[in-house]
């Protein structure tokens, strides 16, 4: 190690010692993909027993209701799993906020849903590493600091939720309140890169759902009187695709809506994914949305509803940030770990706490990769580093280092 404090040593020593590796295999056990209610319920219940080892106040928070689009143009409520919320000493002069999710991509009629080692250290499952690896570290690591003698410096809150892989937005409120006032914030996601590589900027994330009504007719009698739902969602989608320039990707990923071949179709549901890396560009995105909509509604004779928009703001690096980062990779050269960072493409929750003006570092996970796919894996030895990194940051911005 570096130049670490005797009480610094300890808390790194213990949460590099924390079980953690059991936990992982305990948890990914569950299957708690997104939209198995079930699933995250017990998951839920299992990290509740696990995070009560920490002092405070925990509760298991409904979440926000959510409306989606189905097929048919319709709004439909989507359930979504409950959230953990944990606040420890709320009085305390520096308060900090440390987030996961409990959700995975694999829901329950996926194949994947065991665990297995796949070579030495390295284990292969459902969610090891995005992020029930990082669910452990972050307990190792306030556990031990709870134990240092040194917590008494900060406070904080935990918010662990069940929806953060589908874009958070039963939790997102939540997560926003918990935000504000806050010095900094820890998100648990796993590094970019398996080296550690920490993700820096990230774009943001729109994702729409123009629901277009036209008026149906016989496709040979009368197609003139009808208004073809199907050419107007087409004419929306090339003219968002050319939105499309530097710092803004545009993904028209799906028309749902058919008709049979004699019929003239008189509804479209166009999915479109927007990812802007400034928040000036966001706005520009959305301004050229709405005037896209009006153009073709009028050129096609057709209504269309807007439903949805971004729910994971630009993640920009600020000179907060950046000091935030360094103190990570500071405490990492104390450490013996080369810490680093580099923007990444990928949204998390770490987008809506920065948008709040908190400075958050989100991928103080595990090491791993392959997330979102079958072959996902964790790198074991990662558990400990990881656990000591977190510990060594948290108690240096505790102590007033940032």
């Amino acid at each position: 190690m570096g130049e670490v404090t005797s009480i610094e040593r300890s808390a790194v020593e213990q949460a590099a010692a924390e079980p953690m590796l059991d936990q992982v295999l305990q948890w990914s056990a569950v299957n708690s993909g997104s939209r198995n209610l079930d699933g995250l319920k017990q998951v839920g219940a299992m990290l509740a027993d696990a995070f009560s080892a920490l002092p405070g106040e925990l509760e298991m928070i409904d979440p926000a209701a959510v409306e989606a689009v189905d097929s048919s143009g319709k709004a439909i409520a989507v359930e979504h799993g409950r959230n953990l919320h944990l606040t420890v000493r709320r009085e305390a002069p520096v308060q900090l906020l440390f987030t996961g999710h409990m959700d995975t991509v694999y829901g329950i009629d996926h194949l994947f849903q065991e665990t297995r080692w796949i070579e030495d250290g390295v284990l292969n499952g459902p969610g090891v590493a995005d992020m029930k690896g990082g669910l452990s570290v972050m307990l190792a690591a306030l556990k031990a600091i709870e134990a240092s003698g040194a917590a008494g410096q900060f406070g904080y809150e935990i918010v662990i939720n069940s929806d953060e892989e589908v874009g958070s937005p039963g939790s997102a409120a939540l997560i926003e309140g918990c935000a504000r006032g806050k010095r900094a914030a820890l998100t648990y996601e796993p590094s970019a890169l398996p080296d550690g590589t920490l993700a820096g900027a990230r774009p943001g994330s729109g994702n729409y759902s123009l629901v277009v009504r036209g008026r149906s007719a016989h496709a040979g009698r009368n197609p003139e009187d009808g208004r073809n739902a199907l050419l107007a969602a087409a004419d929306l989608a090339l003219r968002l695709e050319e939105l499309k320039r530097d710092g803004l990707s545009v993904n028209p990923a799906r028309i749902d809506g058919a008709s049979p071949g004699n019929v003239v179709p008189d509804l479209a549901v166009l999915r479109v994914n927007l990812r802007p890396r400034t928040p000036q560009l966001q706005s520009e995105a959305e301004a050229e949305i709405a005037n896209i909509v009006a153009v073709v509604a009028a050129a096609r004779d057709v209504g269309i509803h807007i439903h949805g928009g971004f729910g994971r703001p630009p993640k920009p690096m600020t000179a907060d940030m950046e000091r935030l980062f360094a103190l990570v990779k500071n405490a990492g050269a104390d450490l013996g770990q080369e810490i680093g960072w580099k923007d990444t493409g990928g949204v998390c929750d770490g987008n809506n706490i920065a948008a709040c003006g908190v400075p958050v570092v989100d991928t103080m996970g595990v090491r791993g990769g392959k997330i979102h796919s079958m072959e996902e894996y964790l790198i074991a030895d990662s558990l400990g580093e990881r656990a000591a990194l977190s510990a060594l940051t948290i108690l240096r911005i505790a102590a007033g280092r940032l």
